[in-house]
Order: C-alpha cells, then sequence, then structure tokens
C-alpha cells in the first residue's frame, strides 16, 4: 500500500469514486447532565434498525470545487497497486470555509474515505497520519475533523489518534435531527 500526495483539481474525480456510504449499526447519544450544566454524556447504543449513511449523497466531492476554491487544499491517497483504497482531502487556507475560521494556521480534514474492502485494515489510520504530517508542514498549529454521533467508527478513529473531542452541536444539521456535530482537534 503506498500512501502518496496528490493535487487535487486532478485527482478529486479518482477520490470521488472510493465509496463513503457505511452502515449505521450504533450512535452515540447526547445525554445532558443536570441540562448540561454537568456535562453531557455520550452513550453508546445500537440503531435499530441499521441504515446507510452516505454523505456524498449530501454534499458530492465533485461539487466542492464549484463552492470553494481548493488550490490550497491537499489529497494524501492510498493505493494498492492501480486500485485506490482510500484518500483524505485536507481544507486549508480557503475563504468561505467557516471551520477555518480565518486562520492559516489551521487546517480541517474536510473528507476521509477508505473503500469498503479496505476497511479495518489501517488504511484510515495511514490517511490520517498523513494528512496530519500535511499540516504540520504548512506549520498547522490545529487540525479540525467534523463527524457526527451516528458515525461511531470515525469518532473511534479520531480518539485513538489522540484528537479531543472540542464541540458538540445537537442543532447543526436542520435536515437530520437525530445528528449531532462532533468537532474533534488535534493540536499539532
Amino acid at each position: 500500500m503506498r500512501i502518496v500526495e496528490e493535487q487535487v483539481g486532478e485527482a478529486l474525480g479518482a477520490h470521488a469514486t472510493v465509496p463513503i456510504a457505511f452502515e449505521v449499526t450504533c450512535r452515540l447519544r447526547l445525554e445532558l447532565v443536570d441540562r448540561g450544566l454537568h456535562g453531557i454524556r455520550l452513550i453508546r447504543e445500537p440503531v435499530d434498525p441499521p441504515y446507510v449513511k452516505d454523505y456524498d449523497q449530501e454534499e458530492h466531492p465533485l461539487r466542492w470545487q464549484e463552492t470553494w476554491d481548493t488550490r490550497n487544499w491537499g489529497l494524501i491517497s492510498a493505493l494498492d497497486g492501480t486500485r485506490r483504497a482510500g484518500g483524505a482531502v485536507i481544507a486549508w487556507r480557503t475563504a468561505g470555509v467557516n471551520m477555518l475560521r480565518g486562520r492559516d494556521d489551521l487546517a480541517v480534514l474536510w473528507d476521509i474515505r477508505v473503500h469498503p474492502g479496505y476497511r479495518r485494515q489501517g488504511v484510515g489510520r495511514r490517511l490520517f497520519a498523513a494528512a496530519v504530517d500535511w499540516a504540520r508542514a504548512r506549520e498547522c498549529a490545529d487540525f479540525l475533523v467534523e463527524t457526527q454521533n451516528i458515525n461511531v467508527p470515525a469518532c473511534a478513529l479520531y480518539a485513538s489518534m489522540g484528537c479531543e473531542l472540542a464541540a458538540i452541536s445537537s442543532f447543526a444539521y436542520p435536515r437530520q435531527p437525530e445528528e449531532a456535530q462532533l468537532l474533534w482537534r488535534l493540536r499539532l
């Protein structure tokens, strides 16, 4: 397996061929302790019936360049011979990307995906580590990642890679009121 950096403008179409859909079998339910005054507990619970979540149905990668100037973005790809096993897209120095907060020392893991045939084999860990290295090479102080409480495997990955849960918003997705936004932060 080779981990390589590619140009977003040239390889985004190939990156988009890797399925990002996953089966939601459990979620992290938010439980406010004393109406939130004493914190929030995340309680893992099964989802019945399970369902498939496909982020590409909400915002497909081929549309990103219509909305944002991706010239400063990075694309890290995992290649098994000529087969694309996965990829990670990093946003940096981009007007209009609210998560970047106008900071030049902040990078955001915009998208990470691993082909289903390569999941649970360490590909995501290698992509994440390479994305962090990419941000460090640009002298970023912080690395942010957004996910949802329904993507428990991603949450476990980010925590295992040293990220801390920095923010929770249970009202971030009006079209998916059952989903809460989880923002993870890694100090570089």
